[in-house]
């Protein structure tokens, strides 16, 4: 398990990094909340990546807990809909088509003849990209062009995963309708 640590100049109220109120909860229950994210994704890495999502999550809402509950009742609950939104995630269908994506354009890479219907698609693409906002030309020049990830692009252009995603359906749809 990986410790958790307090960014200095982050919401840690002053405190020295090690005596924040997270960084306590974290040395009483990070081993329960890690075991939570273990029992519900059945895989180490991401149980960690999991938990330490639910730290920062902790960390960010630490001023509104209420109390009205335990705090290891607290962590728990944001675990537990973290690591389900995770799974819910991973099963979602857009999840396979990215995937299928990336590994065509892998493939494309290794052969890359320059054929007419290859210009007549990259012009269709042009058609399309001149309709967009600037936000979305971004968005798919960034994916499709630079190969960023779906994360990347989202911080490129200071968006939501599933805003990108979405966007990049959108322009997805655009082009098959021009093509």
């Amino acid at each position: 398990m990986t410790n958790l640590r307090v960014i200095a100049g982050g919401k840690s109220s002053g405190n020295v990094p090690g005596d924040s109120p997270v960084a306590l909860l974290y040395k009483r229950h990070g081993s329960s909340v890690y075991g939570r994210c273990l029992y519900i994704l059945k895989n180490k890495a991401k149980a960690e990546d999991a938990m330490q999502d639910v730290f920062a999550r902790a960390l960010e809402n630490y001023e509104g807990f209420r109390a009205e509950s335990s705090p290891l009742t607290w962590l728990i609950t944001i675990a537990t809909h973290h690591c389900l939104n995770v799974l819910r995630s991973e099963r979602a269908p857009w999840h396979r088509r990215f995937e299928q994506e990336e590994a065509a354009r892998a493939e494309r890479q290794e052969t890359q003849p320059d054929s007419p219907q290859a210009y007549e698609a990259r012009e269709a693409v042009r058609k399309v990209l001149e309709r967009l906002d600037a936000e979305c030309q971004a968005i798919a020049i960034h994916y499709h062009v630079d190969e960023m990830t779906l994360e990347e692009v989202a911080r490129a252009v200071d968006r939501s995963v599933p805003t990108v995603r979405k966007r990049l359906e959108e322009i997805s749809q655009a082009v098959r309708k021009e093509v």
